[in-house]
């Protein structure tokens, strides 16, 4: 981006407020579309109460209940809507304000190579001009000697020649100097604008993917209302309404003149649906599929301890044992905080352990953005939770505090107790590899996993309107993969003496989870959703045939000069189902002094930390070669040589697991709405 007249700075100085441009008619949109929205629900809620005044007489005149009653539930779908588009123009605009702070700071750091570009800029004009003067003077010489001047005239124009000549040798020495300087401030400060845009870009994509979210989950909700009003409108049948008429209006149950002794004539009865969530009479299939959203929201695994020793890695993960006293309530994350700045939605950095903060594009490693831009839940129902997690004494158990996930705003649609309360369950596993050179044999593997399920708050009612539920059961499917199951004791039993290796069937003790979600409920009524930890588990290993990505580091450690290069391969093999692995980083500790580098592809180098950072784009067996390549780097000493340090690798998967397992509802009066599975790394590293 040098360019023509050295003018690269000045296009990529102003590419970077266009960003701040962007960002502002972003919220306007944003903005535009929330109040549209908010319109649109006024005119419904007006529609609804116009239905609500229309003539109480005549059969037909109960069947405007059930309008008024969809078109209010529709009116609160898109308030809410509104609602969550507003906390998203906060975040948005808070976005606006970080970027014009950093972008000032940024303008302050690259003063210096405004002035070089300057300082280069003035310098080529005047070589050109001192080059120009330099050609005209030696040609004035050499024709006066041509054409037999007097020498006192030649003399005088070789004076200015030699003038001219030290003049021009001048300027090419100043601006090699210039150029140099240049060159080398504006590699710097190039990279530090792709920082910035490639940060804003992912930013915004963030903003729009939590924006996209919101509408989404909108439509759904809409779908839900559109669905309970077509059923409730079959359930109102024409004897229904006749009878209802009756009821209301009747004068009587006697016919009049009725003769004693005559048989009175039956009559049938008929009961309209309560206006509630997928209300139906007496007659109902409840086998009929119905739709609730329940919302799950993902987060990474927490970190472990920074700069562990080899040692201590390889054992930390040769030593993950699942006890019955490892089965752990895990504590809700609203204390944890989430980084906001370019991770939106992400927790801590996970790699290896390692907090990282690498130049100004390097945000904590996170999950994918399901949440984008949005504010994090207090505890997620499918967490990403590390190997160090497990270590934990602390027990399962209703008196704990319970793991409460909120939403942006409770659904305006309720549960009734003749429903099949909608369950979502989670399957987050952690994957936990060492790999020592190129030698397989070598590689030590680790895989832990947890099972979520998560309830919606209407089941909160039904259980206390019914103290006596249908017992939620429950299959786990594929389980000949896993070592070790470790149910909530506190809340589930199982038979011991199932003879089948692939499923193992637990039931719960009703009384406690109705305690346990009571609870909950207390302690937060206005969640959305209340989730709880079933059960842990441990998967069977078969060392590097069970990593999703094979991993081989050489280290070349001279007095001046360190190379280095990884190789990697992915490894579809272990996982359930097909997908890729995400949100790619390798951290790379350098000692030895680094003075420059070289790398292929391109990375960040942190002085400070004397950390490394490659991020690669998604890999799969679609990528080139199958997923397989090579990461190389060279790096320059004043201190050498380096010692070969390990490697921390950091990915995540969204989709399948490495277990294969599956769950399945047994029995009536619950139906599985959504299973969401995934796995992270933990502790993931290489060495020579």
């Amino acid at each position: 981006m040098q360019g023509e007249k050295n003018n690269g700075f000045d296009v990529l100085y102003h590419n970077m407020k266009h960003g701040q441009i962007s960002s502002k008619e972003l919220t306007d949109f944003i903005r535009e579309r929330s109040a549209i929205e908010e319109a649109y629900a006024r005119s419904v809620t007006k529609l609804a109460k116009s239905a609500g005044n229309f003539s109480p007489l005549g059969t037909f005149a109960p069947v405007w209940d059930v309008f008024r009653s969809s078109t209010e539930k529709l009116a609160a779908c898109h308030l809410e809507l509104v609602r969550k588009l507003q906390e998203l123009i906060k975040e948005v605009q808070k976005y606006v304000d970080d970027q014009a702070k950093a972008h000032k700071k940024t303008k302050e750091e690259v003063a210096s190579t405004l002035e070089a570009v300057q300082n280069i800029q003035t310098t080529s004009q005047a070589l050109t001009k001192s080059k120009e003067a330099y050609n005209a003077k030696t040609v004035e010489q050499e024709r006066l000697r041509k054409e037999g001047a007097t020498q006192r005239e030649v003399d005088k124009a070789g004076v200015k020649a030699k003038k001219a000549t030290e003049t021009y040798k001048s300027y090419v020495e100043k601006y090699a100097t210039a150029k140099s300087e240049f060159e080398q401030k504006m590699a710097e400060t190039a990279q530090k604008f792709q920082d910035i845009e490639e940060s804003h870009v992912l930013h915004m994509k963030e903003i729009i993917q939590s924006y996209s979210q919101s509408v989404e989950e909108t439509h759904v909700q809409i779908g839900e209302v559109h669905t309970e009003f077509v059923g409730n409108m079959e359930n109102t049948s024409l004897e229904g309404l006749v009878q209802k008429l009756a009821e209301s209006k009747g004068t009587g149950k006697e016919r009049p003149g009725n003769t004693p002794g005559a048989k009175p004539r039956k009559r049938k009865t008929f009961a309209i649906p309560e206006n509630s969530f997928y209300s139906s009479s007496d007659s109902d299939d409840e086998d009929e599929p119905r739709k609730f959203r329940v919302e799950i929201k993902p987060v990474q695994a927490a970190a472990g301890p920074q700069g562990a020793a080899i040692d201590e890695l390889k054992a930390s993960i040769g030593s993950i044992v699942l006890s019955p006293s490892a089965l752990v309530r895990s504590p809700p994350l609203g204390s944890q905080g989430v980084s906001g700045g370019g991770g939106g939605g992400g927790g801590g950095a996970v790699c290896c352990g390692m907090s990282a903060t690498l130049g100004g594009d390097v945000r904590p490693f996170s999950p994918p953005k399901t949440a984008g831009a949005s504010p994090p839940s207090p505890a997620p129902l499918a967490r990403a939770e590390s190997s160090s997690s497990l270590s934990s004494n602390a027990s399962m158990s209703a008196s704990n505090t319970p793991t409460v996930g909120t939403s942006r705003g409770p659904s305006p649609i309720t549960l009734a107790s003749h429903d099949a309360l909608p369950i979502a369950v989670a399957f987050t596993e952690s994957v936990n590899a060492y790999f020592k050179g190129a030698d397989p044999s070598k590689c030590i593997v680790k895989i832990t996993g947890d099972m979520t399920l998560s309830f919606p708050m209407g089941i909160i009612k039904v259980f206390t309107s019914n103290p006596s539920p249908a017992v939620l059961t429950f299959r786990l499917k594929n389980t000949s993969r896993l070592e070790q199951v470790l149910p909530n004791q506190q809340l589930l039993h199982s038979d011991a003496s199932q003879s089948d290796s692939n499923s193992k069937d637990f039931w719960f003790n009703m009384p406690a989870l109705m305690s346990y979600l009571r609870k909950a409920a207390e302690q937060n009524p206005t969640a959305s959703y209340y989730n709880v930890d079933i059960l842990k588990y441990q998967v069977h290993s078969s060392g590097i045939q069970s990593t999703p990505l094979n991993l081989a580091v050489y280290w070349k450690c001279a007095a001046g000069t360190t190379d280095l290069c990884l190789d990697y391969r992915f490894n579809p093999e272990p996982m359930s189902g097909p997908g890729s692995l995400a949100n790619v980083q390798i951290l790379v500790p350098v000692d030895g002094g680094v003075t420059s580098m070289q790398a292929l592809p391109n990375g960040i180098w942190n002085a400070e930390q004397k950390k490394f950072l490659w991020k690669l784009s998604d890999i799969s067996d679609k990528s080139d070669n199958e997923g397989a390549g090579s990461l190389r780097a060279k790096f320059e000493l004043s201190s050498g040589p380096s010692t070969p340090a390990t490697l921390a690798v950091q990915f995540m998967n969204e989709g399948s697991t490495l277990s294969g397992v599956d769950m399945e509802l047994q029995g009536p009066g619950y139906r599985l709405s959504l299973t969401k599975k995934r796995f992270a790394t933990g502790r993931y590293m290489a060495d020579c």
